[in-house]
């Protein structure tokens, strides 16, 4: 079973931070988890919201700044906002990265970046997952390159992600947890799904989720996977 950092092991260090994903490394998880928004001059900016309010000394969405302005604000006042080449080049083929794409525009841009490192870097596929609660991201990236994993994340209805998944001919199905049971497990991997719920924290839900035989857990601790 995946142990997969959710937004790096942000229940140690502050979230999608480098500080966060070098300790989910640390903690040997087999992959981690973030969040991609653009900046106004179009870099891949590694931040879960579309503004920067909650979780750095700043105030205003992503997309109204510029790279060099977004690193000028600090989390926790002493850590920059990542780009994603910033993680890749930390992660260097060490565990899975899982891309949650969030902004628009940020598809093709993913896409294009993991071209790049597999041609020039000598990283592959299997180092890459995209997922996505919008599902037209998912079905675009999909349709730029159909070697890139596609996750298909929902939060309300897995018999539609399994429909949709099946239809784009994805790796694997993100449920919340909650809407889990033995049963749509079994169905989802019967399928050919991986199934990597998020984000199982507590370790009485880790152990229930463990029991219905999920191919990973995306969590805030890894080690208590």
């Amino acid at each position: 079973m995946l142990k997969i950092a959710h937004r790096g092991a942000r229940g140690y260090e502050p979230e999608n931070t480098l500080k966060s994903f070098q300790k989910a490394l640390d903690l040997h998880a087999d992959g981690i988890e973030l969040d991609v928004h653009l900046s106004s001059d179009g870099h891949l900016i590694v931040i879960h919201d579309e503004t920067i309010d909650r979780t750095t000394n700043g105030k205003g969405f992503v997309n109204t700044f510029t790279l060099a302005e977004l690193k000028t604000f600090l989390i926790d006042d002493q850590y920059e906002i990542p780009t994603l080449k910033e993680v890749f080049d930390l992660v260097n083929k060490k565990c899975l990265i899982n891309i949650e794409l969030k902004g628009l525009g940020t598809a093709d841009k993913v896409a294009a970046l993991i071209e790049e490192y597999i041609a020039d870097q000598n990283w592959n596929y299997g180092h890459f997952i995209v997922s996505s609660f919008n599902w037209d991201l998912l079905q675009e990236t999909s349709n730029l390159n159909s070697n890139i994993a596609i996750g298909v994340l929902t939060e309300e209805d897995i018999e539609k992600a399994l429909a949709f998944a099946e239809v784009i001919e994805a790796h694997a199905i993100h449920p919340d947890y909650q809407l889990l049971n033995m049963e749509n497990v079994q169905e989802m991997q019967e399928k050919g799904f991986m199934v990597l719920p998020w984000t199982v924290n507590n370790p009485e839900d880790i152990q229930k989720i463990k029991s219905y035989q999920v191919d990973g857990i995306i969590s805030d601790f890894p080690d208590r996977l």
